[in-house]
């Protein structure tokens, strides 16, 4: 059974870059429980860093029905301050995938929770189409439940990514994840505490659970929130610079 796009892409970009972020969904024949658990030494999310470029632990349950009905939830530790002794990501999400004749569809519905230390929780809608080995996705925001301030107002589709991907398999049965992303909107600034829209770009490869990454953006700043009085004694998160990423993760059945 093929994994459903959402099924696996919270887990490191290096091990959803390749072919389970390329939309090759398929329903499988029945009713099904998964689990999966995965390390890494640094938890990149849309080209960002959200641990501080320090080590992840993250995991998460999976249910899939023959009806392409799937929902799930997944955790993972993050950092967003030097200061934070431990602050942790908590999502939930549901769609439906399916497959017929090479063209594979996904949509759903995915929220995210953080401790107080972020100060941010919200959700996003999802949908994504694939064709062979090319996906495409796009995720909008459509409710926002900051610590807000004087005059900050998120509202449906304050941001937005959107992500090209392709997978090359390898005879060795390994394979080749190239991607692209375009992230973009105010709520983006707030919570990423990046001051321009951005392209995020990687290159990937995996086999059996293991994976290594680089990526990269195109911001000219650092992403320590420069510009936003707020993020003044943030850590430096050298979201400018290039970084190399290696996974390790796990599937299993329950």
């Amino acid at each position: 059974m093929k994994k459903s796009l959402i099924a696996t892409f919270k887990r490191p970009l290096a091990l959803t870059a390749i072919t389970m972020a390329v939309a090759t969904t398929s329903a499988p024949s029945y009713a099904e429980l998964s689990g999966n658990v995965s390390v890494t030494n640094n938890y990149i999310w849309r080209g960002l860093t959200q641990s501080i470029n320090e080590s992840a632990v993250q995991g998460g349950l999976d249910y899939a029905s023959e009806s392409g009905f799937y929902a799930g939830t997944w955790v993972s530790n993050v950092a967003y301050d030097s200061d934070d002794a431990y602050s942790y990501e908590h999502d939930m999400y549901f769609g439906f995938a399916g497959e017929t004749e090479g063209f594979s569809y996904d949509v759903g519905y995915l929220y995210y929770n953080y401790d107080s230390n972020a100060g941010y929780d919200f959700g996003e809608v999802y949908g994504s189409v694939g064709f062979g080995n090319l996906g495409l996705t796009l995720y909008l925001l459509t409710n926002a439940e900051p610590d807000e301030g004087p005059g900050e107002d998120f509202g449906f589709a304050e941001a937005s990514y959107f992500s090209v991907d392709y997978a090359i398999p390898l005879a060795s049965g390994a394979e080749v994840g190239l991607h692209a992303g375009f992230h973009e909107g105010d709520f983006a600034y707030s919570f990423n505490g990046v001051t321009e829209d951005y392209f995020d770009y990687n290159i990937s490869i995996a086999k059996d659970g293991f994976s290594a990454m680089i990526t990269m953006t195109d911001l000219t700043s650092d992403g320590d929130g420069d510009g936003f009085e707020d993020y003044a004694n943030m850590p430096a998160r050298d979201n400018d610079e290039v970084k190399f990423v290696v996974s390790y993760g796990v599937d299993f059945e329950l």
